[in-house]
């Protein structure tokens, strides 16, 4: 169901030291992407369907019982209040055979999953399958596990059963969870998963794997600037890295302060760019995956040093159910630095219930100790019944003036 990691590219260790990990430990994990699947039609395989494939558990002709399996298959070949059963000889020289209309489900018309790893892009949302596999022949109990993603600037943390750890994963089972990552930094990401448990004797073992991926840039702007006289023409050129289509909900040129602008050809794709005239805003169009979003809304141009100030967010519920409670707040730095700009009053910001496609706007109140360039960061929101952390809002870029 889950098959090793393709992408991801552990760090590299003497052989006798993976050796000796895997004998030293019960558990291990296996992570495979999850993205769209795919119809690969292969005339060659024009198989019956065998019910097997469906409607039996997966661990059911490898359970205690195999003859569970076959009772099954036999009631549900023959039915007792049937004369027209199917027969129930399911080899592969009897699957070519179609003898019921259901039997045109053949293996040209299920779904595949992705078979590589492949390209991830700023802007995509990394989706990850992750079993956790007992190998050995104890149990293992009281299992903490936590995901995280690392990069260079942050790490994020996906799943933390540190409060309900899983009480045991039994000799040859698993645990199987998913987790979701908004991806905003290009280069390299580490996915680093790790468990705590006791094993058959009791002993508390810790073990940590590290998953590898790059994060490339989907897009790219190049530029032409031609000055005639006292006018200046920009034409932007936006190039499609991917090998799909990009589809792009607004392009905008805002133009410096001292500039103005005139739109001369529409073009359907957004772009970013930024030069000492302006700046083209990229907005790809975001996934269905990601069920609220928050984003800040307003700022004010002009602000001063240790001068208390608004600034206006919005959260929106993408989903057709209610969501919430939700605190926002000021997440530490992690770097461990102070920060230059900190929140002014009560630390978290407690929301209410948001409606399905509804959304609220609110104001959080912050202050300044530095002067210059700063950046407004890690605003954090926690949503209170899930238990969920989401993704810090992007950096805010704001220039502190002195009064």
């Amino acid at each position: 169901m889950a098959s090793p990691y393709a992408g991801g590219v552990q760090p590299p260790s003497p052989a006798g030291a993976v050796q000796q990990q895997q004998q030293n430990h019960s558990l291990a994990f296996r992570v495979m992407r999850l993205s769209r699947p795919s119809l690969q039609p292969d005339l060659a395989a024009l198989l019956r369907f065998d019910p097997r494939d469906v409607f039996l558990p997966e661990d059911a002709l490898t359970g205690s019982d195999p003859s569970a399996a076959a009772k099954f298959l036999h009631g549900l070949l023959h039915p007792a209040d049937s004369a027209t059963a199917v027969p129930g000889d399911f080899t592969f020289r009897d699957r070519f055979l179609l003898r019921d209309p259901a039997d045109a489900l053949a293996l040209p018309g299920l779904l595949v999953l992705p078979q590589s790893f492949g390209a991830i892009y700023l802007g995509e949302t990394f989706c990850s399958y992750i079993s956790i596999n007992n190998s050995s022949s104890f149990e293992a109990r009281d299992v903490v596990i936590k995901a995280e993603i690392q990069t260079e600037r942050q790490r994020i943390l996906l799943l933390d059963t540190s409060k309900s750890p899983v009480e045991s994963i039994r000799s040859g089972g698993r645990y199987d969870f998913i987790v979701e990552h908004d991806v905003k930094e290009l280069g390299a990401h580490t996915l680093v998963c790790t468990a705590l448990y006791n094993d058959g004797d009791g002993e508390r073992k810790y073990l940590p794997q590290f998953f590898k991926f790059s994060v490339s840039n989907p897009l790219s702007v190049r530029t032409k600037v031609r000055t005639i006289k006292d006018i200046t023409y920009l034409e932007a050129c936006i190039e499609n890295h991917t090998k799909s289509n990009l589809y792009m909900d607004q392009v905008d040129f805002e133009p410096a302060q001292q500039w103005s602008a005139t739109r001369l050809e529409a073009d359907e794709h957004p772009s970013t760019v930024k030069s000492a005239i302006g700046y083209c805003d990229i907005e790809p169009k975001p996934t269905a995956s990601k069920d609220v979003n928050l984003r800040a809304v307003k700022v004010p141009p002009i602000i001063y040093v240790e001068r208390a100030f608004m600034v206006n967010l919005c959260l929106t519920n993408q989903t057709d159910k209610t969501v919430g409670p939700f605190e926002v707040f000021l997440a530490p730095s992690m770097s461990g630095e102070d920060r230059a700009v900190l929140v002014n009053g009560p630390q978290k910001l407690i929301l209410p219930l948001v409606e399905a496609f509804e959304s609220i706007k609110f104001d959080l109140s912050m202050v300044t100790t530095q002067l210059g360039v700063q950046k407004i960061s890690g605003i954090t929101m926690y949503a209170v019944q899930e238990k969920k952390y989401y993704e810090p809002l992007p950096d805010i870029e704001i220039f502190v003036d002195a009064e």
